[in-house]
């Protein structure tokens, strides 16, 4: 019961310091720049894959692996907008355009960093200009890397396809790369969190700090899905009927507001699993 009740003590302290702290104005900013972030990022990768490995393909993968997480529901009405972006060809990743869409989509991550940095009771110290630079690292290394995710995901069913003429008997674990694509996102996932909790916002914290935030935003990211994606299943047509041919753009946003609301949430939480222990 000890156990139990500091918890309970920690999710009630962390929800009244999220009202506190404006955690929903918060969320709001990061479902925005999120979305906004969301275009140029993928512009960055067509370019990146189209320049550099030859393939487009590669970056329709990108794609599929960032909305593997997303309900179908939500994912279903923007993979179309998302897939006409990425049928352009961009070999242009050294001019103008490109180094835009590479700055729009690092504002995506400074919005996180703000976020942490209101949970955590951060004061930011740190040189502004120093601070974008890391964020546009960041936005190159989380492109190449899913670039080459998706290389392996690609290349996976061709090895598989050939191992299988020599070994018939492997036909039947043709279903482990469905798995396999599911768990490939999910990592991602969570390096994703440990990284933003860990070095986005500003001061310390041991790893023991911020697993408790990023266990209770999986555990709620995965309930919101399914919530959600069950909501849209029977009332998509209401965003239909309010916002017409802006519906898909919608139920991306309110679906990013709710994943930026819990993601803040897990911020303010571990902030108060470390005041709880101070306390004792």
């Amino acid at each position: 019961m000890g156990i139990l009740r500091r918890c309970s003590r920690a999710a009630l302290d962390a929800y009244y310091s999220f009202l506190t702290n404006d955690g929903w104005a918060t969320a709001s900013h990061i479902a925005l720049s999120t979305l906004m972030a969301l275009f140029p990022f993928l512009i960055l990768v067509t370019a990146l894959a189209a320049s550099f490995l030859g393939s487009k393909e590669l970056a329709d993968e990108v794609a599929r692996l960032l909305l593997e997480t997303w309900p179908r529901e939500v994912a279903t009405p923007i993979a179309s907008e998302i897939h006409s972006v990425l049928t352009t060809t961009r070999g242009d990743i050294l001019t103008i355009g490109v180094a835009l869409a590479v700055y729009f989509a690092s504002s995506g991550i400074e919005s996180l960093r703000i976020g942490l940095n209101r949970a955590y009771g951060a004061a930011e110290t740190r040189n502004w200009v120093l601070l974008r630079i890391e964020s546009i690292m960041y936005v190159l290394i989380g492109a190449v890397a899913l670039l080459a995710l998706a290389f392996l995901i690609v290349l996976g069913p061709l090895i598989f396809a050939t191992a299988v003429k020599f070994a018939s008997w492997l036909a039947p674990l043709e279903w482990n790369f469905t798995v396999a694509r599911y768990a490939i996102a999910s990592v991602a996932l969570i390096v994703a969190l440990l990284i933003a909790h860990k070095w986005l916002p500003a001061g310390r914290r041991h790893l023991r700090d911020i697993l408790p935030g990023i266990l209770a935003t999986l555990i709620m990211w995965l309930a919101a899905g399914v919530i959600f994606g069950r909501y849209l299943a029977e009332f998509a047509y209401t965003y239909v009927t309010y916002y017409a041919g802006l519906a898909s753009a919608m139920i991306a946003l309110v679906f990013l507001y709710l994943t930026a609301s819990i993601f803040v949430y897990g911020g303010e939480l571990n902030a108060a699993f470390v005041r709880l222990r101070r306390a004792r």
